[in-house]
């Protein structure tokens, strides 16, 4: 009896592990999302130069790893505005994405890079860069 209890403890905690390192997203709403996405915000902002609204069409989260794409919006909806940024004078070409990868140390989630108007997959590289599971990312090279 006592080895099927411990076979059977065993087999929870490897599930319980499993269960912890697969790809997730955070609930709409939830505070884990506001956390990752107020720890965005900050760089976000100041190289916009404005304040920024994510709509996000990738955000997953593997352990303490979290990787967010989407576009971006000013608060009334539109488009944000690059004069005074350093996508000024390509504005007529600006892909208006962004992406980011964000790392939680200790109870804080923390942006490890953030890449702002990619025309290509500028986060290709960015699991072997910054050492982060290859999982959190929607394509890697």
């Amino acid at each position: 009896m006592k080895r099927f209890v411990a076979t059977f403890l065993m087999l929870v905690l490897l599930a319980a592990a499993a269960a912890a390192q697969s790809v997730r997203t955070p609930e709409r709403g939830s505070a884990e999302r506001k956390a990752i996405l107020d720890a965005i915000r900050v760089p976000v902002e100041r190289d916009m130069k404005q304040k920024i609204v994510f709509v996000t069409s990738e955000f997953r989260v593997q352990g303490t790893w979290a990787f967010v794409g989407g576009t971006l919006q000013t608060p009334d909806g539109g488009q944000p505005d690059l004069r005074g940024t350093a996508w000024a004078e390509e504005a007529d070409f600006f892909e208006n994405n962004f992406f980011a990868l964000v790392k939680k140390t200790g109870s804080r989630w923390r942006v490890t890079t953030t890449a702002i108007g990619c025309t290509d997959v500028c986060y290709a590289d960015w699991w072997r860069r910054y050492r982060a599971p290859k999982a959190v990312f929607p394509y890697t090279e």
